[in-house]
């Protein structure tokens, strides 16, 4: 990696964004996630272009009439980027760059982007650096022949610890190894702590959950630690770990995990496969719901799908939480517990069902 840079200091770059409109497409749904994305990357989020998936054509992704129409909006507005809220090929997005003439980023380069914003802990950096190596080394030869648009810093160049990318195969190669060796080592520790934990009879709950559901304010609550908490996609990528006491001389080991959303990359699955483990390996999943969120069951419904995927536990408490944000009835089902993180609601009652589910 080159020279440090202040992220503070980077100019906050004008951005407009794409959504291919698929078939049974939530739409409002798309635009508000795909809107704190950009927000969380420190973008300055112009206007959404959209169009049906019939329209779309494999040399640019966007259809030629809608291409047209962004690079006529870019040349008005002093636009920078252009983000297309899916995932595209090397020749796609040179293609679209040549044809707009702004850097163009796809939607896993957006979200690699924010958690390279946010990776603080070495574990996260070197997470953050796999899925940007290999991100970029499938499409390195796009984002050499875009005359400088790129320029290795910016939206979708910035490399945790505040360090700049560089496009330089060789060097891409050689980071991944030695990045996964890291790992390596990193998920031998992590099982020889599993094993110490289940000699001792010793219980594993997990909070995961939507991004920004609340899951780091409940991770406080419960264990009276103080980790980082901030209202914005993806702002905790580091997992950690603390007892929580459940009374009776009872307790379990309660980790906090990176945060969920639709579509989440392969690059970052893959590269996360170590704090995804965690999650795999609990006795109990917390899964925390932010309640006052109007998409909170479509929310639900990813988060469900990607615990599925990893083979998550089937033992989970879903925490219906910010209810003091709420003014209107909502159901609440088997397995579910009304909760706020503001208030203390319900904090009791979820610690007896956490002792009940991890010792009856």
């Amino acid at each position: 990696m080159s020279k440090l840079i202040n992220l503070q200091e980077e100019k906050v770059e004008r951005v407009i964004v794409f959504c291919p409109i698929m078939k049974d497409t939530d739409k409002e749904f798309q635009f508000a996630e795909i809107e704190r994305l950009c927000k969380s990357a420190h973008l300055d989020l112009v206007k959404i272009f959209y169009q049906d998936s019939k329209a779309l054509i494999k040399n640019t992704f966007i259809g030629s009439g809608k291409v047209q129409e962004i690079a006529d909006f870019v040349k008005l507005n002093n636009i920078d980027v252009l983000v297309v809220d899916e995932k595209l090929t090397g020749s796609q997005l040179k293609n679209l760059s040549d044809a707009i003439g702004v850097k163009v980023l796809d939607r896993i380069l957006l979200i690699i982007d924010i958690f390279a914003l946010n990776a603080n802990s070495n574990e996260g950096k070197i997470e953050v650096k796999l899925a940007q190596n290999r991100y970029l080394l499938t499409r390195l030869s796009s984002m050499q022949g875009t005359q400088g648009r790129y320029g290795g810093s910016g939206a979708g160049m910035r490399g945790p610890g505040e360090t700049k990318l560089e496009l330089d195969r060789r060097k891409l190669e050689e980071g991944i190894n030695s990045l996964s060796k890291d790992l390596d080592k990193i998920k031998r520790t992590r099982e020889q702590n599993k094993v110490a934990r289940k000699k001792a009879g010793i219980k594993s709950v997990v909070i995961g959950g939507y991004t920004n559901a609340g899951k780091s304010s409940l991770f406080n609550l419960l264990t009276r630690e103080n980790i980082y908490v901030q209202d914005k996609l993806f702002a905790t990528l580091e997992t950690t770990s603390r007892r929580m006491f459940l009374g009776e001389n009872k307790f379990c080991i309660l980790t906090d995990t990176v945060g969920f959303i639709s579509k989440l990359p392969h690059e970052l699955v893959e590269s996360f496969s170590s704090t995804l483990q965690e999650i795999k390996d609990a006795d109990l999943v917390l899964h925390v719901v932010d309640v006052s969120d109007k998409n909170y069951e479509k929310n639900i419904e990813i988060t469900n799908d990607i615990l599925n995927s990893i083979g998550a536990t089937n033992k989970r408490i879903v925490i219906l939480n910010k209810t003091d944000l709420v003014k209107t009835p909502f159901e609440v089902k088997e397995n579910e517990i009304p909760f706020s993180v503001k208030k203390k609601t319900n904090l009791e009652k979820l610690k007896k069902a956490i002792s009940d589910m991890l010792f009856s």
